[in-house]
């Protein structure tokens, strides 16, 4: 399998994040990709390439233009008067407050964001536009015949929806690919987030939409980050409706519980004839994740990938979360290599 990576996603190092009501270092960070980019090598997963450069359009098929413009000269605005720290938003634009965009680059920040886990570095814009280039890249391989291909996609994207940022995510680089693969030929793709955290901004991008089927698997947001969407009655709007399929799980759920959702998820995939499948590819369902809390082995996650390989659809990967490092790399290519060996 073809992995598509760039070193460019270790300019974006986020000092911290307010966390459990505390200011903590960054669970995100460049180790957890290089964990993963060791472990593609080490076993031999197969060519690892650097992404081409598509420019800003394939990012604007799914952003508003107005967000992504802000991130290509937010650090430039901060940083004037000698701000060398990173910025992360003080107050969100909600219900009963005005939304108007403000003049200022901090009320910017404010209204594109819904989260204080999300900072703005001085590297944020060049390792986004990396990992959106890897994301295009790896699905142009798709388009090109291959069976699969693995976007290392860092920072991860399924958070980020149309003209907001969280959780890590910047854009959505998942839903970069599946809309690629729209362009490119596909006449309907499905897409399965099967991170611990609902995919928030992949559902906001696709829910009036009946060509990309989006499905996750979760952590209840009952009880669970992104707390505002992922319930079980969320099904899509308009020509959306019934193509937005979300397996809401208690935290703590069994592993056969997971694997119930994952074949129940597979099953829609295969009723809804996709031509391409996106995979966003968090193993934060871990057992010894820090801020997840489900139970998946090491071979569990071979199990994944296998039970993906029979859907028989050419199979995009992007990597989201997952923030248990020193394990990081074997989870991920676990899945992969169960792919592959299907």
């Amino acid at each position: 399998m073809l992995t598509v990576y760039t070193d460019a996603h270790r300019l974006h190092a986020g000092r911290a994040e307010l966390y459990n009501g505390a200011i903590t270092p960054c669970f995100e960070k460049p180790e957890r990709a290089d964990m993963v980019l060791a472990r593609v090598r080490d076993s031999a997963l197969g060519e690892v390439l650097a992404p081409k450069d598509h420019g800003l359009a394939p990012v604007l098929a799914v952003h508003d233009e107005g967000y992504v413009r802000f991130w290509e000269t937010a650090w430039q605005r901060w940083s004037e008067g000698g701000r060398d720290w990173d910025a992360l938003p003080k107050m969100w634009q909600v219900r009963r407050l005005r939304a108007t965009i403000p003049d200022h680059v901090e009320g910017q920040l404010c209204y594109y964001s819904m989260d204080a886990g999300t900072p703005l570095t001085a590297g944020t814009w060049q390792a986004i536009t990396g990992a959106a280039n890897v994301a295009v890249t790896a699905a142009d391989h798709l388009l090109g015949g291959a069976r699969s291909a693995f976007a290392l996609t860092r920072p991860p994207g399924h958070h980020a929806a149309r003209d907001y940022c969280g959780g890590y995510c910047y854009f959505n680089n998942a839903a970069i690919a599946a809309e690629r693969l729209r362009a490119g030929g596909a006449r309907r793709v499905a897409l399965l987030d099967v991170d611990y955290h609902h995919g928030n901004g992949t559902q906001d991008i696709f829910y009036q939409r009946d060509d990309v089927l989006f499905l996750s698997i979760h952590g209840d947001p009952r009880t669970e980050y992104p707390f505002f969407l992922g319930h079980a009655d969320e099904t899509g709007e308009g020509a959306g409706l019934g193509y937005n399929a979300n397996f809401p799980l208690a935290a703590g759920s069994s592993v056969d519980a997971w694997f119930a959702a994952l074949e129940a998820a597979c099953k829609r995939i295969d009723a809804y004839g996709a031509d391409a499948l996106v995979i966003s590819l968090g193993v934060d369902t871990y057992e010894g994740d820090p801020i997840s809390r489900f139970s998946l082995a090491h071979d569990d996650f071979l199990r994944i990938g296998q039970r993906l390989a029979r859907l028989g659809l050419p199979t995009q990967f992007c990597f989201e979360g997952g923030y248990a490092v020193e394990p990081i790399g074997v989870n991920a290519v676990n899945v992969l290599q169960g792919f592959e060996l299907e």
